[in-house]
């Protein structure tokens, strides 16, 4: 993992904009790899356009559908969908909870193999699993297999981060952000935690 050192040069020099913030929020920006990658998968459906609240309280009531700690793809596939349905989770995405689940059994999706890949070929495979798009994948990237270099364009928060920070008036475009993490490369993982926490900051 990269020091705290190594991303205070690199920022102050390549971005001082972003830099001012550096001193805020770094310590609350740690990025580790996960032990858990298929429940995060799952977890990252479960709260796709739901306020943090309300995706915590699916999740916990997913959970307490299973008596083990660690859940399985075939547990997962045992439950009928009227089952997930009930603990709040919309018939579209038990569909998508289930398909995750199918491709790990099949092992057409499988964790280990995925590790080694590319990010952009990660994000190719992951999208080919119905539910899983493009933002879903990214996320993956940063929070379950701890990729330093991830920026995501289609992010709400990330475009709110890049307004405060920058005295944008309307969301940035995507030029305007291809500019921008230009400059945090190869940390644009580290860029985008810091934009999260600072949009955060009153």
């Amino acid at each position: 993992m990269v020091t705290k050192d190594t991303l205070r040069a690199h920022f102050s020099s390549k971005d001082p904009v972003l830099f001012s913030y550096f001193d805020q929020v770094i310590d609350d920006v740690v990025i580790e790899k996960s032990t858990t990658p298929f429940i995060d998968l799952i977890e990252s459906i479960i709260s796709q356009q739901l306020s943090e609240k309300a995706a915590s309280t699916i999740s916990d009531r997913f959970h307490a559908l299973f008596k083990t700690k660690k859940i399985s793809a075939t547990q997962i596939l045992s439950l009928k969908d009227e089952t997930l349905r009930g603990v709040g989770i919309s018939w579209s995405k038990v569909s998508y909870i289930k398909s995750i689940a199918t491709a790990v059994q099949t092992k057409a999706l499988n964790f280990k193999t995925l590790e080694t890949l590319h990010p952009d070929d990660i994000v190719k495979e992951l999208t080919k699993i119905k539910g899983v798009g493009k933002w879903t994948a990214e996320m993956f990237l940063m929070f379950s297999l701890g990729h330093e270099d991830v920026f995501s364009y289609g992010d709400l928060g990330l475009r709110r981060g890049i307004m405060k920070v920058y005295g944008y008036k309307k969301d940035p475009t995507v030029n305007q952000m291809k500019k921008l993490e230009k400059q945090w490369m190869p940390y644009r993982t580290y860029a985008s935690r810091m934009l999260w926490r600072i949009g955060d900051l009153k």
